[in-house]
């Protein structure tokens, strides 16, 4: 297990991540060494590597419309809308602004909220987050609280979601994915709850939570107030006191906000239909185009800002895809299972251990847990059959295996996403400020309760 070159690759990967190198190259550099020491060769590895950009490229597509989705609803001025009315609270008075407010514990549990949301309820994934999160660093810094909680909160809404509700992106993760395998791989599926299956887990995922919100980041954080939140800050005041000042424009607020809400709806409806969150994202932008919120002269500038506002997210994703093609071509995926199996000796804990551990390193190198289960069910029902597992404790193994390292991966769109809004003034490293901090505070406790379901269930 040590010289295994999608270990070694994975190491290497964190490792230059960790070093401030850029994540696109880490990615690169990373697949590039576990293709070497794999004995692929230069120029398979390349070919392995531009086989999974190739793969990529519908995520790039359905991240860019994604983008135009969330840009369109944010010129429908529903986002600003919510932080202007979080902000006049705070400017007001109401309930303190202190690091004890009620107003913080209220915006912490709305972050949450729309966090879930994402992921079940309103197809958008983390689209939302660059343009909700800016309008309100003023109010994160004006309370002093740590951005780091931040990224913590909103990593936890996009991972326990899917991983626990089979709904929406849970539906896909859960249902069409998870189960589909294991039932395929020669488990028996049709009274498996995988609700069940995943409590314990996404337990361990709010267990996480509350150590960081009541912990590990509970003090104050100073930030600077930079030009950019105070222009956010007085976007945000002007649109909701211009509202006020006419009732015509009063009208057209509402209006616009109807029109996001139609929207919302039918991306919802479209995806849940079609399975594909791209046309889910088309419909939706469609709909803002229709009727008029989204001027057809406006239609390429709106377009475009959302294509650059998902731009570095798409792109890594889409290194990503490189990076997991390799290392399946690599073929020492098995290898690395054999080798963690050869250390069971029968022993079902030490087992559920190994296979939640190589979950996660599987995972943090990918950056999707989507895309680690088809690998990891064909590799570990076989596996939990012989060792005795019962189909439950297998679910609870193999989905936890999944979501193991996206939370805390450079390369997860559930810490891109966190990033992309709060370092919108410079002051939240990626790797330093979201992906240390929820490795530690969900990897570690979705480990230890992951394992307690494969033992109990």
């Amino acid at each position: 297990m040590t010289i295994n070159a999608v270990l070694l690759a994975v190491i290497i990967m964190l490792g230059l991540s960790l070093a401030r190198v850029h994540v696109v190259l880490s990615l690169l550099i990373g697949a590039l060494a576990g293709g070497l020491i794999a004995g692929l060769g230069m120029t398979d590895t390349l070919n392995a590597f531009q086989e999974g950009i190739r793969n990529g490229a519908q995520i790039a597509l359905s991240y860019a419309l994604l983008g135009a989705f969330a840009v369109a609803i944010a010129h429908s001025g529903l986002p600003q809308s919510l932080a202007g009315a979080v902000i006049k609270r705070i400017d007001a008075g109401v309930a303190g602004i202190g690091a004890g407010g009620m107003i913080k514990y209220m915006l912490f549990a709305g972050l949450i909220t729309m966090s879930c949301f994402s992921q079940n309820l309103i197809p958008i994934h983390i689209a939302f987050i660059p343009l909700l999160v800016p309008p309100l660093l003023l109010a994160f810094n004006r309370m002093h609280i740590d951005r780091r909680l931040i990224a913590c909160l909103l990593t936890f809404g996009l991972v326990t979601t899917y991983m626990f509700i089979p709904y929406g992106f849970g539906d896909i993760y859960l249902n069409q994915i998870m189960l589909k395998n294991v039932g395929e791989a020669g488990i028996d599926i049709s009274n498996i709850s995988v609700t069940k299956a995943m409590a314990i887990p996404a337990l361990g995922m709010f267990v996480g939570l509350l150590v960081a919100v009541f912990i590990s980041y509970r003090k104050p954080r100073q930030y600077q107030q930079l030009a950019i939140d105070k222009a956010a800050h007085d976007e945000v005041l002007e649109g909701d006191a211009l509202s006020k000042t006419a009732a015509s424009a009063q009208t057209q607020s509402k209006m616009k906000t109807l029109v996001a809400l139609a929207a919302i709806v039918t991306a919802f409806v479209v995806q849940m239909y079609t399975d594909s969150l791209l046309l889910g994202s088309m419909f939706g932008f469609g709909v803002f185009m229709a009727t008029g919120v989204v001027k057809w002269s406006e239609a390429d500038t709106v377009f475009n800002d959302g294509i650059k506002l998902m731009a570095m997210i798409g792109f890594i994703m889409i290194t990503a895809q490189g990076f997991a093609e390799v290392m399946k071509a690599t073929e020492q995926i098995q290898p690395l299972v054999d080798g963690a199996a050869s250390l069971f000796a029968g022993n079902k804990a030490i087992a559920a251990f190994i296979m939640l551990l190589i979950g996660l390193i599987v995972t943090m190198g990918i950056g999707s847990s989507f895309s680690t289960i088809p690998i990891l069910a064909a590799i570990y029902v076989p596996l939990c059959i012989s060792l005795g597992f019962s189909p439950l404790a297998t679910v609870a193994i193999i989905g936890t295996a999944g979501a193991l390292g996206d939370a805390g991966s450079p390369a997860s769109d559930s810490t891109l996403g966190p990033t992309s809004g709060l370092n919108i003034d410079g002051q939240h490293d990626h790797i330093k400020d979201s992906v240390v901090p929820t490795f530690l505070h969900y990897n570690i406790p979705l480990l230890i309760f992951g394992w307690i379901a494969a033992m109990v269930l």
